[in-house]
């Protein structure tokens, strides 16, 4: 079995080719099953390594300086989390016919949050708000930019230019339009427009993870929040970013406690729905046939967004 594609430039893999890999290189777990992980995920292919280990692939070019920011980073930021992250174990090497550096980590137990189903609103809103500021009082010295907590200004581009391809699917009226008309895009551009000129971030920079999404994020049959995963978009600027959880994973319910608990100002609460917008937007059109998890989740967060705003 193997990883369904999503992008032009990527690279396919399948369990042969990580038993491959595996038995080359770390010779000490070839005899560990190898079992393709489901996942939303579009940067990277995942395959379970017998009980306890996970093979991280990069699926594309763009994924590789992501693999090696987390092996890089997240031993120094573990400590510092309340929560569980993707310790790396092992680090792989080009072959096999793979051309890119890849990864073994320990599993960590837990199951993504049912978007729009999430089990106890409050203790995820407080468990996440938690990983959030702790995160935040990290030692920001050396830090890389984050690929995203930059200015809202470098994303202006690609936001209109994904509300235009909404447009456009809407225009044509095929089954395969039906993502542009399920939403005013009228009503989206305004939002964007609001969003996009909330004031500057003007503290110091600060950590962010940069992609909290219910696919990086790991809960307990109760709810609570166990792990979050996937830091290939962390580093250190506009820590805002990370408070669009608000409108990817909670419900209108348990967004006051998490913007109490991370003491979010309008400013920066104003900031973090640009930033839903903007990803949930870029995820939709590309997303919408080869990553349905991906796509569902960003249509639930524009609903979200629209509905706030009473559109």
């Amino acid at each position: 079995m193997s990883h369904p594609r999503m992008h032009a430039d990527e690279v396919g893999t399948d369990a042969d080719l990580v038993r491959r890999l595996v038995a080359a290189q770390f010779p000490r777990w070839a005899h560990l099953p190898v079992t393709p992980v489901v996942s939303s995920g579009t940067e990277n292919a995942v395959y379970r390594l017998g009980p306890d280990l996970v093979a991280r692939l990069p699926r594309i070019p763009g994924a590789v300086g992501g693999g090696a920011a987390e092996r890089r980073w997240l031993p120094r930021l573990a400590p510092h989390l309340p929560v569980a992250v993707p310790l790396p174990l092992a680090h792989g090497e080009p072959g096999e016919g793979f051309p890119w550096p890849w990864t073994v980590l320990r599993w960590l137990d837990g199951e993504n949050p049912a978007v729009g189903r999430v089990t106890a609103p409050d203790l995820l809103a407080t468990g996440l708000a938690r990983f959030v500021t702790a995160l935040r009082a990290v030692d920001p010295a050396d830090g890389p930019p984050s690929r995203r907590g930059a200015p809202l200004a470098t994303e202006d581009h690609s936001a209109r230019a994904a509300i235009a391809k909404l447009r456009a699917l809407a225009a044509a009226g095929t089954p395969e339009g039906r993502d542009g008309r399920a939403f005013d895009l009228d009503a989206v551009t305004a939002a964007w427009d609001e969003s996009a000129h909330a004031p500057a971030y003007e503290g110091p920079p600060a950590w962010s993870h940069g992609d909290l999404l219910a696919g990086n994020v790991l809960v307990a049959p109760d709810g609570r929040l166990t792990a979050v995963i996937d830091f290939a978009c962390t580093g250190t600027g506009d820590p805002s970013v990370d408070l669009m959880a608000a409108w990817t994973l909670l419900p209108a319910s348990a967004r006051p406690l998490f913007r109490d608990l991370t003491g979010a100002d309008d400013a920066a609460w104003a900031r973090a729905r640009a930033w839903a917008l903007v990803v949930s937007l870029n995820q939709l059109p590309y997303y919408r046939e080869t990553n349905p998890v991906l796509a569902a989740g960003a249509r639930h967060t524009l609903g979200e967004i629209l509905a706030e705003r009473g559109a």
